[in-house]
């Protein structure tokens, strides 16, 4: 019987001789992702993201035509970003508004995550789904689902699903206070 010491040594000789190389380590500036979204109407998105999510806006910037068209990111529409953030510093979680007023938009299909491909949703922790509920119903936004129990989640964390202004859809999730 091989011990587990003769396979992996076995295997170091097949893939020494094989010319593979293990790539490699990827090393990232900052490990959390800024999120990009187009909306349709900027004021009812920055009250949402603030009033019922709970980011706080910060400075944002703008991306002149020239920029924007050169960069691949717009047909040479300038960009007014509002950005929102959850936390504080350099790693905190950053979602960036920008409305492109004249711009033909497309409709997303957001009835499902199995909707269309792409990005499909966000997922925010919350530190008390009772209170986030509450910011909901205080706003007249009925939840998609939820709040649910998680099974096999030691913390009794609750998931609650909901729909941004151009339905977008927002997963929360967190313990009930």
């Amino acid at each position: 019987m091989r011990t587990a010491l003769s396979v992996v040594l076995s295997l170091a000789a097949v893939a020494a001789g094989s010319g593979y190389r293990a790539p490699a380590p990827v090393v990232f500036a900052r490990t959390t992702i800024d999120i990009g979204v187009h909306v349709r109407d900027i004021e009812a998105s920055a009250r949402f993201y603030t009033n019922i999510i709970g980011f706080t806006e910060v400075e944002g910037f703008n991306v002149t035509a020239e920029f924007a068209g050169a960069a691949g990111l717009t047909d040479r529409q300038p960009l007014a970003v509002r950005v929102f953030v959850l936390g504080k510093g350099e790693s905190a979680t950053k979602v960036k508004l920008m409305e492109v007023p004249g711009a033909k938009i497309a409709e997303s299909d957001n009835s499902y995550i199995h909707s269309q491909l792409g990005f499909r949703y966000l997922t925010i922790y919350v530190d008390d789904m009772t209170e986030a509920m509450k910011r909901l119903r205080d706003a007249a936004i009925a939840p998609v689902g939820g709040p649910m129990l998680i099974a096999n989640d030691p913390s009794g964390s609750r998931l609650t699903v909901v729909r941004d202004p151009d339905g977008n859809l927002i997963e929360l999730i967190g313990p009930s206070k």
